[in-house]
């Protein structure tokens, strides 16, 4: 079996409509969990008091922020290279997905900023570079609007979205690139001496498992939506045809 079969619109949607009902099960156990686990049974920081809580939403949608612009370039290419529609429609039905998850991180960032920095905004390498990438994401979307040819609209988003690339790579990495950021260096990493403890760290990765599932639900439930749609736009053209 290749993965290829699965650019077959028909294909996608008998699939996707099976591993559906049960991805969207393990996001909602995932989150309950994590939320409940991570907000109630776990201790605040001895600097950060309860603030320290947000990291359960602001670490995971910042993730997918970053990781759903990785999928829709992953698709784009797709698209450049071997045409598949399915995939190009894949990419726009994760737009949504990471520019809400963007916002969830921002906004969270600014809830945890205020006590923390004294403000509820600054100019650091990473904030600044996130907010790029959000004005990406609607860039993205009114283009995809705004081109009535679905197959010209592949082609031009897809260029954005090679463009957007490089601020969700700043994204993730600024704090490396200007050491002098206002930002903390990753909260979760495999040196146990930047890594939070445990007692965070479990909850948080049943939050981040959350959240990628959610993701997965999401963008298979948009993307079966966007297929429909456009199978519905050929109709209409061709009504209008006859």
């Amino acid at each position: 079996m290749s993965i290829w079969e699965y650019a077959n619109p028909v294909k996608f949607i008998r699939t996707t409509d099976r591993v559906l009902p049960w991805i969207s099960a393990g996001a909602a156990i995932c989150l309950v969990v994590g939320l409940v686990w991570g907000f109630f049974f776990t201790p605040d920081d001895y600097r950060q008091g309860s603030t320290v809580k947000i990291f359960y939403i602001h670490v995971p949608a910042a993730m997918m922020a970053i990781n759903a612009w990785a999928m829709m370039l992953v698709a784009s290419l797709i698209w450049i290279i071997r045409r598949h529609h399915v995939s190009a429609l894949a990419a726009r039905a994760a737009a949504p997905v990471g520019a809400t998850f963007t916002v969830i991180a921002l906004a969270t960032g600014a809830f945890w900023g205020q006590p923390m920095w004294g403000t509820w905004w600054a100019w650091d390498p990473r904030l600044t570079s996130f907010l790029v990438l959000f004005l990406f994401y609607l860039g993205y979307m009114a283009l995809w609007s705004a081109i009535e040819n679905d197959d010209t609209a592949a082609d031009l988003t897809s260029i954005l979205c090679l463009v957007g690339s490089v601020f969700a790579i700043l994204s993730r990495y600024a704090v490396l690139f200007w050491n002098q950021g206002l930002h903390q260096g990753a909260s979760l990493s495999l040196d146990k001496e930047e890594n939070v403890a445990d007692v965070f760290w479990y909850p948080a990765l049943v939050c981040i498992a959350g959240f990628v599932l959610l993701f997965i639900a999401l963008v298979f439930l948009r993307t079966q939506t966007e297929i429909r749609a456009r199978r519905m736009r050929a109709l209409i053209a061709r009504e209008r045809q006859a």
